[in-house]
């Protein structure tokens, strides 16, 4: 299994590519679609599902494009339902970047096991960022997306709509200080790191 960031969009968001073989599935399309399909053909993967840890906006720029190019489902946490179509509670308007709008997600997560082909992996949810946040844990590759809410020597900002720091601190502390210490995290913006790194010195959440 194989994970390829791409940092995207006017945010520098990150968009995830996990592959298998020849089977792939994409985490928050932030932005620019033509590089998320360039990366897809250099990678010789066929994308199976979009998966989205939240659904702000700067996580969704080149959603519509890319599920229709490849004409693949997209999933979201129920908590966030209407929020795609919604740039008030995505906070395109917070930014002034207008109306930065997705069509409805597909399905809604409802187990924690997921399948796409080849592909496994296993969802926790982590609201604080946003009330519907979720990360998902790739056992193979030793790993986590976890979107905007742990990242390197950070956290989410929590005063977006529907964010709550207590309930962040939890979420952080609960279901993500919780996974193997070696594992990887991948964030949704700036560079990787580990579970152990941030345990250790985040200034913001001590393990």
């Amino acid at each position: 299994m194989m994970i390829t960031p791409l940092s995207l969009g006017p945010m520098g968001t990150n968009c995830y590519i996990i592959a298998k073989g020849v089977e792939a599935i994409i985490v928050d399309p932030s932005g620019e679609a033509n590089k998320i399909a360039e990366k897809l053909t250099e990678l010789r993967v066929q994308p199976l599902a979009i998966l989205l840890t939240h659904a702000h906006f700067d996580h969704i720029g080149a959603l519509d494009e890319i599920r229709e190019q490849y004409n693949i489902p997209v999933y979201l946490s129920k908590q966030e339902q209407g929020w795609l179509s919604d740039p008030e509670r995505n906070g395109a308007l917070l930014f002034g970047l207008g109306d930065i709008t997705a069509k409805e997600a597909d399905f809604f997560f409802t187990d924690t096991e997921l399948s796409f082909g080849s592909i496994t992996l296993s969802l926790r949810k982590t609201p604080g960022h946003s009330p519907g946040s979720v990360s998902f844990i790739f056992t193979e590759a030793e790993s986590v997306i976890d979107g905007d809410s742990l990242f390197n020597s950070g956290i989410g900002r929590t005063d977006l709509f529907g964010g709550d720091y207590e309930q962040l601190e939890k979420s952080i502390k609960e279901e993500l200080y919780s996974l193997p210490s070696h594992y990887t995290v991948y964030p949704g913006h700036g560079p990787k790191t580990t579970i152990q790194n941030e345990q250790a010195s985040n200034p913001f959440v001590k393990g």
